[in-house]
């Protein structure tokens, strides 16, 4: 019985460790650098695309310019259609070899002031599933809560172990 007990202890416990590694391992950001510049421009004005750091040719997609092709570490030109609505806020998506970013491009006359710079507003990752039961509040994971993670699952490891060392110890005659 205590062989039982011991081995349906570790297996319980490397049941937990394995369920929690893929979960580390898919935090997986693009190491791709996506950009749009200026990210408010007038209508009929251009914008600069690049996608540092992509090895092969990067397709930008947006519903006020046509389909751009970036080449791989490279930049391109768009020009924003003349009838884009002045204040809307478009989206820009770029596809490198399947990892996909998006950022916003705003176009001026409206509400908003013109920047210099880009505005990210997702995270460029690898697709995944759906996000069911979050909430759209989970951004991912960090070095220290998977490190606390593992600290908790090595505790709940070593409680069971001393758990059931000691209740066969106590039943032996």
């Amino acid at each position: 019985m205590r062989a039982i007990r011991a081995a349906s202890a570790a297996l319980l416990g490397a049941a937990a460790l394995a369920l929690t590694a893929p979960t580390a391992a898919a935090v997986n950001n693009t190491p791709y650098d996506f950009n749009v510049t200026p990210s408010t421009v007038a209508a009929g004005g251009r914008v600069t695309l690049t996608a540092g750091g992509c090895p092969s040719s990067t397709t930008v997609t947006s519903g006020v310019f046509d389909t751009v092709t970036i080449p791989s570490n490279g930049a391109a030109t768009a020009t924003v259609d003349r009838d884009a609505r002045p204040g809307a806020v478009y989206s820009v998506q770029f596809n490198c070899i399947g990892r996909i970013g998006t950022i916003d491009l705003t176009i001026a006359g409206g509400t908003a002031s013109p920047t210099a710079s880009s505005t990210r507003t997702a995270t460029t990752a690898p697709p995944q599933g759906v996000r069911g039961g979050v909430g759209g509040s989970f951004d991912g994971m960090n070095a220290a809560e998977i490190a606390a993670g593992g600290v908790l699952v090595a505790a709940a490891a070593t409680a069971t172990v001393l758990v059931v060392r000691r209740r066969s110890t106590n039943r032996q005659h």
